[in-house]
């Protein structure tokens, strides 16, 4: 298989007819908004398929990986600001950790602190994030005008895996290219163990 940026790669899994139905074609994953933001900004990146998956363990279990270099992107809501936080798959997110990080952010902004932080309800996020699948939203907040938090934790990996608006494929990208794509990222440590 050629080595390019755009390589489609079947991992760890046995291949079935039932399975390459579900797989999107790669003319379906150049026109869509998140594969032309990565090929407009000339990122390195690699398509990674798999089954269907709903969760970052699932993930990483049908992937043979380490669930600490997949990431889970989470959706918050910081009173009225929206922002998408990226954890390792193997964390959960401490609220309390995140709102002292939220709140340098904003002190460096010169805006208000936050008072609440709170998952945001996926009928709100069927909304706001359009072409994506809920419970499979990419991590790049920017795409959507909103700011994007990252956990140190998963930036220790040399390459994470992360969502790519689908149930099916995933991006395995570096950390590297993920703070060149995101120019505004947040990092800070704010998850803990599950």
């Amino acid at each position: 298989m050629p080595k390019t940026k755009e390589a489609v790669r079947i991992t760890n899994m046995p291949i079935s007819k039932k399975l390459i139905r579900t797989l999107p074609s790669a003319r379906n994953l150049k026109a869509s908004r998140i594969f032309k933001f990565l090929t407009e900004n000339k990122a390195r990146y690699e398509i990674v398929h798999h089954r269907t998956v709903y969760t970052a363990y699932d993930k990483a279990a049908t992937l043979k990986l380490k669930p600490n270099i997949i990431g889970k992107t989470l959706v918050l809501k910081m009173d009225k600001l929206i922002s998408m936080v990226l954890i390792p798959g193997n964390k959960n997110l401490d609220k309390n950790k995140f709102k002292r990080i939220a709140n340098d952010w904003q002190k460096k902004k010169e805006e208000k602190p936050v008072k609440k932080v709170d998952f945001m309800s996926e009928r709100i996020m069927k909304n706001k994030f359009k072409g994506v699948k809920i419970g499979a939203i990419p991590p790049f907040g920017n795409l959507w005008g909103f700011p994007t938090f990252i956990d140190k934790g998963l930036l220790k990996n040399p390459k994470v895996i992360v969502n790519g608006g689908d149930y099916n494929f995933s991006i395995k990208i570096t950390g590297a290219v993920l703070k060149k794509l995101i120019p505004d990222l947040v990092i800070g440590n704010f998850s803990k163990p599950r």
